[in-house]
């Protein structure tokens, strides 16, 4: 692979100021404050599980409300994305993962098809972990697939402990992600589509 695919975002309003930086093949290594604790926990998951590197520094106005800093925060992890991913010449395209955390099961399926649309099936909502509510789980992946431009279908098959809940989600995203992203040599550097493009 001789494209590095990085990518580095600011973006600052009068609610949050966010700094990324990207690196999709990278191994994993996460430097991660957003001023919420519970939010560093599932990016520096995200990293480790997707294997990409990933910092992050943001601020906001989370004395407010956690809402703004964890949705631009996703907004901004998918510019990065896609961003890094260029005209997405023979990535795979597609990725899928299901994956178990003790009594919690959940699958998260994408398509990085320029078509951004979003379905949450996440029945538990407005539930705290100690002051982060897992609710805000739906606005980071819905910000993401809009800016990301893909397709990101999120279910819970079942799940009881809320920490359990979210930390399934990430994980299952970062290697669904990872899969997706995954440059295919049998592509020979073709797009992914029988279109010959992906929409935009």
């Amino acid at each position: 692979m001789d494209a590095k695919r990085i990518a580095e975002i600011s973006r600052q309003t009068t609610e949050t100021q966010i700094e990324l930086e990207l690196n999709l093949d990278g191994t994993g290594r996460a430097d991660i404050s957003t001023g919420i604790p519970f939010l560093d926990h599932m990016l520096t998951l995200l990293a480790r599980h997707g294997l990409v590197d990933l910092k992050v520094r943001a601020t906001g106005d989370i004395e407010v409300d956690y809402h703004h800093t964890v949705e631009d925060t996703g907004l901004v992890l998918g510019q990065a994305v896609k961003k890094a991913l260029g005209d997405k010449a023979g990535i795979a395209r597609y990725g899928f993962f299901i994956l178990p955390m003790d009594e919690t099961l959940a699958q998260v399926a994408l398509d990085l098809s320029n078509r951004p649309a979003f379905v949450y099936k996440v029945e538990t909502s407005d539930v705290m972990v100690r002051d982060f509510n897992i609710g805000l789980v739906r606005e980071f992946f819905q910000a993401f697939a809009n800016e990301a431009g893909c397709n990101l279908h999120v279910k819970l098959e079942y799940g009881e402990e809320p920490h359990h809940i979210a930390e399934a989600i990430f994980k299952a995203f970062a290697r669904a992600l990872d899969r997706a992203t995954t440059v295919d040599p049998r592509l020979g550097g073709a797009l992914p589509s029988t279109k010959g493009t992906l929409s935009s």
